[in-house]
């Protein structure tokens, strides 16, 4: 199969623990799983592969009972099993890690895992359980520390350890690494391996391929609904196995050089930029300087809960400061002004949690585009007397979605009924569609299949050469080589000095992600 020949028999690996034959499920006319046949064998790490809205979600959703299918079945260790709820799930031996964490910031570790299981035991015996669980898989965690004092990469061994605890024979795990530093995945990766040793199955949801290549004995990839192949991951690159999940070449992303940046004007400065913690989780910011010029695409790198957020919000308008002149957005003061007041200067703004932050969840795409774009395209989308123009954003939002290939199960669906790589690709080209002068993106490709990943770099870049200053901020290293002119690290609420392209090289950015003093960076020696 090696080349995208993709071959569509269904090859088993030992004895197999979950069988599913034909499985199927349809929302309205939409067949989101179209008869799909899957083997997960015993012992085996299972790739799931597919575009975003390939219905690689709505299978796992129906194997961990969230979602009733309206064909085909299921057998377990060789038995025809129905699975009504999470409940009978967990009893049955699956467990599940979802890609967004279902977390309490003001509950404990122990108590969020409490929530969980499906008897009473005592919050003492729990957190004895976790602790010695989470150290025995090298995953270490303080049962009683609060889940909002935690890194990213920390809250995601409380849901692994949740569902260990569960003792599944099963475990799904969506996007796991989407949200760890290199550090913290190698750490999962190594727990990945025990389980597998144990016997442990493991069904396995992943955009980055490289580590689907490492970790997974076989891999079966959807398209539109179907399975369209099963195959060796470790036997294909990453760009056949890319060509198998699109049907088609992914385009590379092409970084053309910013010409007479160092000539251009600064369109977006942060001055001093000091803020204190808003709530009890927040990182305090620290003395923060930062231009971006028109033509450059700036990347900001550091691991998870140093502060990117916190500087989000400032620089949208999401928390205003005290002196006007800390945000500057096309040489106007607007540090004291509301995101709608920095929109209306030229900016657009994506966060990193785009439902319920990005779009909210029970509104139409059309609704949503309105919310986020009535001030600064009041007379296209609200006429001379302030009446909502129905057909025009209707029109604005096909617009969208066909420049960014937005797949949906309807002309105008709510935001909530969308992949999360789709509402994010909705979302991105919903800014990019106002061509701003200031982009500032937290997250771009979160969860997005590779050629929705390769979609929205390019257009990022295409928008900073146009003239754009794009401010990035992303945990994906690969992602800001890929498309930044220069890279700041934050960390501990402190962020560094932009350093050029040509000079940037994984150790010298993981090393300030780590903490090491800018000035006591040394250049990596190169090997003769």
């Amino acid at each position: 199969m090696n080349g995208g020949v993709v071959t569509a028999t269904l090859e088993t690996h030992g004895a197999n623990l979950l069988e599913v034959r034909g499985l199927t499920k349809i929302f309205g006319t939409l067949k989101a799983c179209d008869g799909i046949d899957l083997t997960v064998g015993k012992g085996e790490i299972h790739a799931l592969l597919g575009e975003n809205g390939a219905g690689k979600s709505t299978l796992v959703k129906m194997l961990f009972g969230s979602l009733e299918p309206n064909a085909g079945e299921i057998r377990w260790n060789g038995e025809p099993v129905r699975i009504a709820n999470p409940h009978a799930a967990r009893k049955l031996g699956i467990g599940m890690v979802f890609q967004h964490f279902s977390l309490f910031d003001a509950l404990t570790a122990a108590e969020n895992i409490a929530l969980s299981l499906d008897d009473e035991t005592p919050i003492a015996t729990i957190a004895a359980k976790a602790k010695a669980l989470s150290y025995s898989y090298g995953l270490p965690l303080d049962p009683y520390s609060l889940v909002g004092d935690l890194s990213v990469g920390e809250r995601q061994r409380i849901e692994i350890i949740r569902c260990l605890l569960q003792t599944p024979e099963l475990i799904i795990l969506d996007e796991p690494t989407s949200v760890l530093t290199p550090q913290e995945a190698d750490k999962l990766f190594e727990t990945l391996e025990r389980l597998r040793a144990e016997g442990k199955s493991i069904l396995y949801i992943s955009h980055r391929l490289e580590e689907v290549k490492r970790m997974c004995d076989r891999a079966t990839v959807l398209r539109h609904g179907k399975v369209v192949g099963h195959c060796d991951p470790r036997k294909e690159t990453a760009s056949s196995l890319a060509r198998m999940m699109v049907g088609s070449e992914v385009l590379s992303v092409v970084r053309p050089p910013a010409e007479g940046a160092g000539k251009a004007a600064t369109l977006l400065e942060i001055r001093n930029l000091t803020r204190k913690p808003a709530t009890p989780f927040s990182i305090p910011l620290r003395n923060i300087n930062l231009s971006v010029k028109a033509g450059e695409v700036i990347g900001i790198a550091g691991v998870a809960g140093n502060g990117q957020g916190e500087f989000f919000e400032a620089v949208s308008g999401e928390a205003t400061q005290p002196d006007a002149v800390t945000v500057r957005i096309r040489d106007k003061d607007a540090g004291h002004l509301s995101i709608t007041g920095r929109r209306m200067l030229g900016a657009a703004f994506v966060p990193e949690e785009r439902l319920g932050h990005g779009a909210a969840p029970r509104m139409k795409l059309s609704e949503n585009l309105l919310l986020s774009r009535y001030a600064t395209d009041r007379k296209a989308f609200l006429g001379s007397f302030g009446l909502v123009q129905g057909s025009a954003i209707v029109k604005a939002a096909q617009r969208i979605i066909e420049a960014m290939d937005v797949r949906k199960s309807a002309p105008d669906p709510e935001a909530a009924a969308l992949s999360g790589g789709n509402l994010q690709k909705f979302i991105i080209g919903r800014e990019l569609d106002r061509q701003p002068a200031v982009m500032v993106v937290n997250q771009p490709t979160w969860g997005v299949d590779a050629g929705a990943a390769a979609r929205i770099r390019q257009a990022l870049i295409e928008l900073a050469r146009s003239g754009s200053a794009v401010l990035v901020i992303s945990q994906d290293l690969d992602e800001l080589f890929e498309i930044s002119d220069s890279i700041a690290v934050m960390h501990n609420g402190e962020l560094s000095k932009p350093l050029p392209i040509a000079e940037a090289t994984l150790e010298k950015i993981g090393l300030l992600m780590g903490g090491a003093e800018p000035g006591h960076v040394e250049p990596v020696a190169e090997v003769a």
